[in-house]
């Protein structure tokens, strides 16, 4: 049994790899082969390893693809040295390509004015729970964790702040905006009422229909609705109204110092995406506004 049976057959047996897996990393080995022209894989070196990235990488494939050729190179030779005698491995020291920063989804003003200024089913405690929690993110630039962690003390309608415990345990004051702030005095009065009687109370902010601290799966779920009811036909998660918040204070205050700490980012090179986002912005404007800069058909 040559060294790549051996291998495919310990991630199936010992790994318990699915079948569909290990067929991936039997093609990746052979993609390996082809591109060094059939030598032995024992006999690879470093420069044969990198040569065969940059002839992926002259075909065509994406970074991410590239990594995970390299991964199942090196995971072969990793188990080959430890249990096949080979002398060394090849993959060591190489780092995979670096993948392209993908940028996020935004949302429009006029598209989240869609959103937040739609009706839910109702007017129950649960919508004015929805509102509150969908304005609320939309106002402060919160994280899901951010805000199914909020308690009742954290937020203070009087002076318009909210106290957000962010990554690492950290905590900052975010400014709450007004529509956000007539929404959140619309919930509390219907939060008290979901309670149940005789439960161990609880601080949290949002609460479920059973009285408990919502889960964030639960608000997933919920604005995934709410964009539904609101006709925007397109998926909308908790994170898109944060990147909505941060690239619409940007694009208004230019200010990108001001967004990282609201952001509650521990480097400005974290919010520095959002630049992007703001110059697609500017450039699509430009594109389809300026009488020179329009394309031909």
């Amino acid at each position: 049994m040559n060294a790549v049976a051996q291998y495919l057959q310990h991630l199936a047996a010992e790994r318990r790899l699915s079948p569909h897996t290990v067929a991936a990393y039997q093609r990746d080995l052979a993609k390996l082969a082809k591109l060094t022209a059939g030598r032995l894989l024992a006999e690879l070196t470093v420069t044969d390893i990198r040569g065969a990235i940059v002839k992926l990488r002259g075909q065509g494939l994406a970074a991410t693809s590239v990594a995970r050729q390299l991964s199942s190179w090196r995971g072969f030779y990793t188990f080959a040295c430890r249990r096949l005698g080979y002398a060394n491995n090849p993959c060591s020291g190489l780092r995979p390509p670096k993948a392209a920063k993908t940028l996020p989804d935004i949302l429009s003003p006029d598209t989240c004015a869609q959103l937040l200024d739609g009706r839910a089913d109702n007017d129950d405690a649960l919508a004015a729970r929805d509102r509150a929690m969908f304005e609320l993110f939309y106002s402060s630039g919160l994280r899901l964790a951010e805000l199914v962690g909020l308690d009742l003390d954290d937020v203070n309608l009087q002076s318009g702040e909210a106290q957000v415990t962010g990554k690492g345990r950290k905590t900052r004051i975010v400014p709450v905006g007004r529509q956000a702030l007539a929404a959140l005095a619309a919930w509390l009065p219907q939060r008290q009422p979901l309670m149940s009687p005789g439960s161990e109370p609880t601080a949290a902010l949002f609460i479920s229909q059973r009285g408990a601290r919502l889960t964030p799966r639960s608000v997933q779920l919920r604005l995934n609705r709410w964009a539904l009811q609101a006709g925007l036909g397109q998926h909308v998660h908790p994170h898109m109204l944060r990147h909505a918040f941060a690239t619409h204070v940007l694009q208004s205050s230019g200010d990108l110092r001001a967004v990282q700490e609201m952001l509650g980012h521990a480097s400005i090179s974290t919010t520095q995406v959002y630049t992007h986002l703001d110059w697609q912005h500017l450039a699509k404007v430009y594109d389809q506004t300026h009488p020179r800069a329009r394309k031909k058909d």
